[in-house]
């Protein structure tokens, strides 16, 4: 009898087994896979801490900003769909950059680029998850101060890498009763904010796109919703895991960014229509409101009680997102490794809970240390930090839209359907994206950009593009030890997949 609930849904269907990576196959359906899909992406979190930024940047347009943020999404999407139909690889985008253009570009945007912007992702939702359960449980004095946070995150990232390490994170009611809170706490406040004396009857012209003032509050609004939208990919990290490998991953990461756009947009519409975006008060363009939208007009709008709801919600939200993350990021290393780019140690797989071991403790003390070092330099470094993951998330989802292109480009006149699935789509997706990379990058060179700043340049910057470059540095280095990969890399990875398959 399956006691994991995710392998009594799957059972249905072909029994578990171990994949040629030692991974236990057949233990995911489509319901699974879209929840971790939704809760990588923290979607509480997401949005109370971003669409305050974006009011400030395009006003009452944010529905319209929301709406063109996730048109990009969607088009890499599709790219991820038809590449994973074709390598259902737990390495992802490492593996399909790699097949397509080789593997400089494929170990550097399509595995460091994803792992470091996960990392930092990783410090945020800890430090949110601690600061939020301080609040919760009473301990709101320790909520302000520093090193209880940095404590709490700590232990926090202790107890998801531990449930991560043993395999519980495999237990799908768990996962829905999470995702569950966040989304019944957002259309309950929608709902409610919609009821409220004073609010106004929501616009179809705040969908307006070509009302924004230029280019460039266009760019950075899509930059800010590119974070509110990015995570789902995480789901396709588990598709060797996945019941029907070479389809579900897809199917669930298109499902799980519209259910993403659908609750965005309902949300962001109840926000404007109760608080307005005024500069000041509960007005959703006061920059006092900013950092937690929903933590502002909570109480006003659901009262104090009710507003103890959306806190869990966030909390929770933020602990979810953080055991996915936990989940996927050892599974791109395991595949790294066994492809021949990273030390054999990663290939570790725990022999009962069939998890990455090794990887995934790395990740905890990495994430813990990487949280320390960033805190004690500065709380205001950690929030540029933060910011800087638009861009790292604009460029390799930019990639693999054009590695999407380039891998199928001999299929694209075999139908209309895989012109614009294959060919058309992604290729849109990747230009949107690298086209927001580009200007953000542009903008941010800007000190003001941001909090931090060194020597005339915004520290965003110096952020985004330097771990970039830190990248290609760490790239040339391992080159030195892994110079099979580097040398036959692609070659490397078509016979490794042939073989799984």
């Amino acid at each position: 009898m399956a006691t994991n609930p995710i392998e009594a849904g799957a059972s249905l269907g072909a029994p578990p087994t171990r994949t040629g990576k030692g991974l236990r196959g057949n233990t995911v359906g489509l319901l699974a896979a879209v929840t971790l899909g939704l809760s990588s992406v923290a979607p509480a979190y997401s949005l109370a801490v971003s669409l305050g930024f974006v009011v400030m940047v395009v006003g009452d347009l944010a529905p319209a900003a929301l709406l063109l943020g996730f048109v990009p999404i969607l088009l890499t999407a599709f790219a991820f769909r038809e590449l994973n139909r074709e390598m259902p690889d737990c390495g992802t985008t490492f593996v399909w950059t790699t097949r397509a253009f080789g593997p400089l570009p494929g170990w550097l945007s399509g595995g460091w680029v994803p792992q470091i912007a996960t990392l930092i992702a990783m410090t945020a939702l800890s430090r949110v998850g601690a600061t939020y359960l301080l609040d919760l449980v009473g301990l709101d004095s320790l909520a302000t101060n520093d090193i209880a946070v940095l404590v709490t995150a700590m232990l926090i990232l202790a107890a998801v890498t531990t449930v991560a390490y043993r395999g519980l994170q495999l237990a799908a009611s768990v996962q829905y009763v999470l995702v569950g809170i966040q989304f019944v706490a957002l259309l309950g406040f929608g709902i409610a904010a919609f009821a409220r004396d004073g609010a106004s009857a929501p616009s179809l012209s705040w969908l307006n796109p070509f009302a924004m003032g230029g280019f460039g509050p266009f760019a950075e609004a899509v930059l800010l919703c590119l974070f509110i939208y990015w995570g789902w990919d995480a789901l396709i990290t588990v598709n060797e895991e996945t019941e029907d490998s070479d389809r579900i991953p897809g199917k669930a990461a298109v499902i799980s960014t519209l259910v993403l756009l659908g609750s965005y947009l309902f949300t962001a519409f109840a926000a404007l229509s109760f608080a307005g975006t005024g500069t000041d008060g509960l007005g959703l363009g006061n920059a006092d409101n900013a950092a937690d939208v929903l933590a502002a007009l909570g109480t006003p709008v659901l009262g104090s009680a009710l507003a103890t709801v959306v806190q869990v919600a966030i909390c929770v939200s933020a602990v979810s997102a953080l055991l996915t993350c936990m989940i996927a990021s050892p599974r791109t290393t395991l595949s790294m490794s066994s492809h021949g780019a990273l030390p054999k140690a990663f290939t570790k797989i725990h022999p009962v809970y069939g998890t990455p071991a090794f990887g995934t403790l790395f990740y905890g003390i990495f994430a813990t240390a990487l949280l320390a070092l960033l805190t004690l330099l500065s709380g205001n470094f950690l929030g540029d930090a933060i910011l800087s993951i638009g861009l790292l998330i604009a460029l390799y989802y930019g990639v693999t839209g054009f590695a999407c292109v380039w891998y199928f480009r001999n299929q694209l006149r075999g139908s209309m359907r895989d012109l614009l699935l294959k060919g058309v789509l992604p290729a849109t997706g990747g230009v949107l994206m690298l086209a927001a990379f580009a200007r953000s990058a542009h903008d941010m060179l800007d000190p003001a950009y941001g909090v931090t700043s060194f020597h005339g340049v915004g520290g965003v910057f110096l952020l985004g593009i330097g771990s970039i470059v830190v990248g290609a540095v760490v790239m040339v280095i391992v080159r030195t030890r892994f110079r099979s990969f580097f040398r036959d890399g692609r070659t490397a990875v078509i016979t490794s997949t042939q073989i799984e398959a």
